[in-house]
């Protein structure tokens, strides 16, 4: 992860998009401020010459210590011997501090890693998106197993409390000490469970209906006005807000959704509905989300997988104001973008799955610069 030090250039493009029924489009902010950052090619710093599989999530805990999961189980048998751990801790300066994971005594770990997440009381919590991954694991920063909820291989499908289905990611809300779950490569829901117990609390599909195993899937033709019933596999993403809305990364429908914390239907937006197949990837976008950290949140990223791009929307209204990113391998440029995750200062950090590129299964980091 070498290159020079720049800027990251501000991308402006315009969509006219109708705001219809709830659901906005990408017009432009004009009164939006615009975030500026600036990549920094030599973070982190990977020791004993480790070679990352996919890396497929990213979280930063109160001490703005950056946990990278990746996936090494995918690498080539010429890689094997170099193969990071799966969990790897990082400080902010991007000095190694630790890393562990893998099978255990008591737990399932998942056969596919896929998300991570660093909760307020310092407990580490892993999903996983493989064909049997029907658990999400929680254990202490120094490994130490606490709790699995789901066992693998026992999912009966989206009616299922008991059970998750291949979860894409996991949030923990503080102030109700909920573990909020985007269980979304084999269902089609946010979960709600007791973040101590495992105890199931509640769930909901799309605009907050029933989730629902039925068709269709994959989603409507791009210029239906609201978008499909029901979210549209992968459901990647699930974070929630300091002011209690959950923000959901509908992938397969190329949306974001926003919810109140009991499952109520906000609005949403759309993102990249241009962007088609094969000339655009695999067609999904809304890969993962993440907020600025004043204490308003005023920005909301979300990671656009098929155009390669973060995208950057005034929060509340959910309008448009910037875009920085474009495909290749460069420092500040993007393979398969996936998760993300911000800092207390700001900085974003931005996770690729490019299987076949070792040059794209990286993390960087992007410093912020403030908005103008």
């Amino acid at each position: 992860m070498t290159g020079s030090r720049f800027s990251v250039p501000a991308v402006f493009f315009a969509v006219a998009l109708a705001v219809l029924g709830g659901t906005h489009g990408l017009s432009q902010s004009p009164s939006a401020g615009v975030p500026r950052f600036r990549v920094d090619p030599n973070w982190p710093e990977i020791p004993n010459n480790w070679q990352f599989g996919p890396v497929a999530s990213v979280s930063v805990d109160d001490r703005d210590h950056v946990w990278v999961l990746q996936r090494p189980g995918t690498l080539a048998v010429e890689e094997h011997g170099r193969a990071a751990p799966p969990l790897l801790e990082f400080d902010a300066a991007g000095t190694f501090v630790q890393a562990w994971g893998g099978p255990g005594d008591g737990y399932e770990w998942p056969s596919s890693e896929h998300g991570v997440y660093v909760d307020h009381k310092g407990y580490v919590w892993i999903g996983g998106n493989g064909d049997r991954d029907n658990q999400i694991l929680k254990f202490t920063k120094a490994g130490e197993f606490v709790m699995q909820i789901g066992r693998a291989g026992q999912s009966t499908g989206n009616a299922d409390t008991r059970n998750l289905n291949r979860p894409a990611d996991a949030f923990v809300h503080a102030p109700t000490n909920e573990l909020v779950v985007a269980d979304g490569y084999g269902n089609r829901r946010v979960i709600v469970f007791d973040a101590d117990t495992g105890r199931f609390k509640r769930m909901w599909g799309a605009f907050g209906n029933v989730p629902s195993d039925a068709a269709p899937n994959p989603a409507p033709a791009d210029d239906n006005e609201r978008g499909a019933a029901q979210f549209v596999q992968p459901v990647h993403a699930a974070r929630v807000s300091n002011d209690g809305l959950v923000y959901v990364s509908d992938r397969g429908g190329k949306r974001v959704q926003v919810f109140t914390l009991g499952g109520d239907y906000v609005h949403q937006v759309f993102i990249g509905r241009e962007c088609q197949v094969p000339e655009c990837g695999n067609g999904t976008t809304a890969a993962s989300t993440a907020f600025s950290t004043d204490p308003a949140q005023r920005f909301l990223f979300v990671g656009n997988r098929s155009q390669a791009k973060v995208m950057v929307f005034e929060r509340e209204t959910l309008q448009f104001v910037d875009a920085f990113g474009r495909w290749g391998s460069a420092p500040g440029e993007f393979g398969t973008l996936h998760h993300m995750g911000s800092d207390s200062k700001g900085n974003l950090y931005v996770t690729e799955v490019t299987p076949l590129k070792p040059e794209n299964r990286r993390i960087q980091k992007f410093v912020w610069l403030g908005a103008n």
